[in-house]
């Protein structure tokens, strides 16, 4: 943890600062403000990204993922005062900016109003933008929690309008602190309710078989992108196809990339792709620098609810996938499997992924899998037809010889 402590914030006394860097996702922020008494009177951490939408100057529709945070500053929060009520704003990039406002009631606070802007001069994000600006998006939230509660929710939180969707997890915040002490009584999000949820068992005197999934048309094929400070830093482009085993029950379950959001973050060894949806909690592709000179996939993680209301959750960082030269990309258009556990695998269509080097937004010169290489069938088919025609041969002379032994004898 790194902390930093920045000048004193009008009406609210010192701001702690604290960045956690996680080594491949999000940067996590934890904010303490104090009063001029320096008691703590709003806490709050939390994990947050933004994917934008925009128009390109030839027409077209663009997507940036807005992972890295860092560095940023936090000019106007405050714990409030007797005409305002806390706030908490964070600066970052170049014209990021995000604010939260809250507001007291009798025995509750409420998460009131939140508010996103973007400019679209920075032309390292948005280098092709149609309209060049600053634009807000604001969402009224409007959540009520108590008044000695902490809020807490691990989920992945979703807030989407006009051409903005933001993602929020790990998420901690208590407003009003009383007394200086942070509450150790937590007000849960719904979706973490869930996870806590107990199913009820269903008793029966027949074991139920495994099942054996339908077969599921092809998939979707997808287009996913990772935005920092320098640009797109992470291409992928696949077709996805879950398959699942969880209580003797197979399913199959092909992933709609129109409905997956998509985040992630970039680092000089490793690389983080994360999808989710509104079943989907996440679903992490990390990659990995080995030999300082080749690059694969390293580790799935994934947590996701199932039709009947428990949640599946497998990790594996233990792999060996998608292996290639740094500064290419990888692809293999024919079906893959990369297997994460005996429980979990996942099929992979029209797959091209690029973790590292990305260059101008373009995929590098690709490194094919030895299933899309067709050139390896030929001397396979040759050697092949060799081998037939020389039993072919062999066979024949045997019969040949015999045939020529039982005359002999015959004389």
């Amino acid at each position: 943890m790194v902390c930093f402590r920045l000048a004193p914030v009008p009406g609210s006394g010192l701001l702690l600062l604290c960045l956690v860097l996680g080594a491949v996702s999000s940067y996590a922020l934890e904010l303490n403000l104090t009063d001029s008494e320096n008691a703590t009177c709003l806490y709050a951490k939390w994990q947050m990204n933004f994917t934008i939408r925009y128009e390109t100057t030839d027409k077209h529709n663009k997507t940036v993922t807005i992972s890295d945070l860092g560095p940023a500053t936090y000019s106007g929060s405050s714990c409030g005062d007797d005409q305002n009520g806390p706030k908490i704003a964070v600066q970052f990039g170049s014209g990021f900016s995000w604010i939260v406002n809250f507001t007291e009631e009798t025995s509750f606070y409420s998460i009131d109003n939140i508010s996103f802007s973007y400019n679209t001069n920075d032309n390292t994000t948005f280098p092709d933008a149609k309209e060049k600006g600053v634009f807000t998006v604001s969402d009224h939230v409007a959540f009520r929690v108590p008044l000695n509660d902490i809020f807490r929710c691990s989920s992945l939180l979703t807030l989407g309008k006009n051409d903005v969707v933001q993602h929020y997890w790990d998420v901690h915040v208590q407003a009003f602190v009383q007394n200086g002490t942070v509450s150790t009584k937590e007000f849960l999000c719904d979706k973490d309710k869930t996870l806590t949820t107990v199913l009820p068992i269903v008793p029966t005197t027949v074991p139920s078989p495994t099942t054996t999934p339908s077969p599921k048309e092809k998939p979707e094929v997808g287009s996913y992108s990772v935005v920092n400070s320098n640009g797109t830093c992470l291409l992928a482009t696949m077709g996805l196809q879950l398959n699942i085993t969880h209580d003797k029950v197979a399913s199959v379950i092909n992933i709609n990339p129109n409905t997956t959001n998509f985040t992630g973050s970039c680092h000089p060894q490793t690389a983080l792709l994360r999808l989710s949806s509104s079943s989907i909690k996440y679903l992490d592709f990390v990659f990995a620098v080995k030999n300082e000179n080749r690059f694969y996939l390293k580790e799935v993680n994934v947590s996701m609810y199932l039709v009947n209301g428990s949640v599946f959750s497998i990790a594996n960082n233990n792999l060996s996938y998608w292996d290639a030269p740094l500064g290419s990309s990888y692809m293999c258009n024919k079906e893959q499997t990369v297997s994460v556990s005996g429980a979990f695998q996942i099929n992979t269509f029209d797959l091209r992924v690029q973790p590292f080097n990305v260059m101008e937004g373009k995929y590098s010169t690709a490194q094919e899998c030895s299933l899309d290489d067709d050139t390896i069938l030929i001397p396979i088919i040759v050697g092949a037809g060799l081998s037939g025609l020389i039993i072919v041969i062999v066979i024949a002379y045997l019969i040949g010889r015999r045939k020529s032994y039982a005359g002999y004898q015959t004389l």
